[in-house]
């Protein structure tokens, strides 16, 4: 790790045995820091800037520049960061981080390009809400960050979209595509001194612009109002989700939560997978999930199933994460899920990819890059105490729920809930 010209850091993950360099740049930026009337700002960003830069100054010329030696290039919003990234063969990392450095800090922003793409950001946003699964999470966020930014949907709403301008994405950049937000990270067959080389020069001239003054987002609220919504529409299969609040990335207290949600719906070989669909057939998809910002975060259960078993698929999941928060979990499958945790992480950390995002997530949104020995050493001392503990701090915040399905009336559900 380095720092870059005013102030940026750039992060290299040196792997002289790869084929390709990954390279990135993640902004500290996304939904939350939004006002509610320029909801989907950050996403909308995301997307205009492969409209062109100053040197590759088209769509076309953007792709074709990276397509052209067979590499790959996409971004990515969330609520507390958007990343942009591109991967190729390890000879062309020069180019790589040309094309990458001359869209997000040199975007064209085209008035005409903006116009275009509010309609394309529409239709993604139309195809979105016509999926129920995606719906529910939609209808989940919402319930469980109520009047929040965090509860909204990443991408926007169509009212919102309709208004953005190019100056209003301008001042977006400007707010907060900076020195002090922005990480770039490398990772691949490249050299920590190169890649500072090739990053620096192109960050030179951008990291002495005078920018707007950048506010910070509001803090997480309690949950409030209504922990059940009910979204009735006519599917064959209804979306259930449900879930509470559990601590952030930053709480000592995360990898125990880590270790609960692999007992509880991480895998086949789960609590839920096992109860709900191999012993009483009561649903098709049944997963947990863990979701952390900076100072919340929240587990959740989702549910696929028959709509006539909904309520029961409910009832049944919500005593699962009850009896975690009871009893604790005995030697065997506590090992068993630690052993899952720490086998996935070092799956998923094999490609050049995984290994940028990796390294560059962590220096952005904590300021410190665990080793990967490390995390793995955290599992290890996870107990299960621990892990009852954790299930007893999102029952006690409060299950909340969002059911997408053919349903005139929430009573079921709400019985299901508490």
């Amino acid at each position: 790790m380095s720092a870059l010209p005013g102030g940026a850091t750039l992060v290299t993950v040196p792997l002289p045995d790869r084929a390709s360099v990954a390279v990135s740049m993640m902004v500290a930026v996304g939904s939350r820091y939004e006002p509610h009337s320029e909801s989907g700002i950050s996403h909308f960003v995301e997307h205009m800037v492969f409209k062109g830069g100053g040197r590759y100054p088209t769509a076309r010329a953007v792709s074709e520049a990276i397509e052209g030696v067979g590499g790959v290039l996409n971004a990515a919003t969330d609520r507390e960061a958007t990343m942009f990234w591109t991967r190729v063969p390890a000879r062309h990392v020069g180019l790589a981080v040309s094309v990458l450095s001359d869209i997000v800090l040199r975007p064209v922003l085209d008035p005409g390009e903006v116009a275009k793409e509010r309609l394309v950001v529409i239709e993604e946003l139309r195809m979105y809400h016509d999926n129920p699964q995606e719906s529910a999470q939609i209808l989940f966020d919402e319930v469980m960050w109520p009047d929040h930014p965090i509860g909204l949907d990443v991408a926007g709403r169509e009212e919102t979209v309709r208004g953005f301008t190019d100056a209003q994405c301008r001042t977006h950049l400007d707010a907060h595509v900076r020195p002090d937000s922005l990480v770039v990270s490398v990772a691949g067959a490249i050299e920590p001194a190169i890649a500072r080389e090739l990053v620096g020069a192109e960050l030179e001239d951008w990291a002495s612009r005078a920018r707007r003054d950048r506010e910070a987002p509001a803090p997480a609220t309690p949950a409030s109002g209504p922990p059940l919504r009910v979204q009735r529409r006519t599917v064959e299969q209804a979306s259930v989700l449900l879930g509470g609040r559990t601590g952030s990335y930053l709480d000592p207290e995360r990898y125990a939560g880590d270790v609960l949600n692999v007992v509880l719906g991480e895998g086949m070989s789960s609590r839920l997978f096992l109860e709900l669909r191999e012993h009483r057939a009561l649903v098709y998809d049944v997963h947990s999930f863990v979701s952390r910002l900076s100072d919340t975060g929240v587990l959740g259960i989702g549910l696929g199933c028959d709509p006539r078993h909904a309520a029961t698929a409910m009832r049944a999941a919500v005593a699962e994460l009850r009896l975690l928060a009871e009893r604790p979990v005995d030697d065997t499958e506590l090992t068993k899920a630690r052993e899952y945790a720490k086998g996935r992480l070092l799956l998923q950390l094999e490609g050049t990819s995984a290994l940028c995002e990796y390294a560059g997530q962590q220096q952005l949104l904590t300021g410190r890059i665990l080793e990967p020995a490390e995390v793995v050493a955290r599992v290890d001392a996870v107990t299960a105490d621990d892990v009852l503990r954790s299930a007893r701090r999102v029952l006690d915040s409060g299950l909340r729920a969002a059911v997408v399905g053919p349903f005139r009336g929430a009573a079921r559900f709400e019985a299901a809930l508490s």
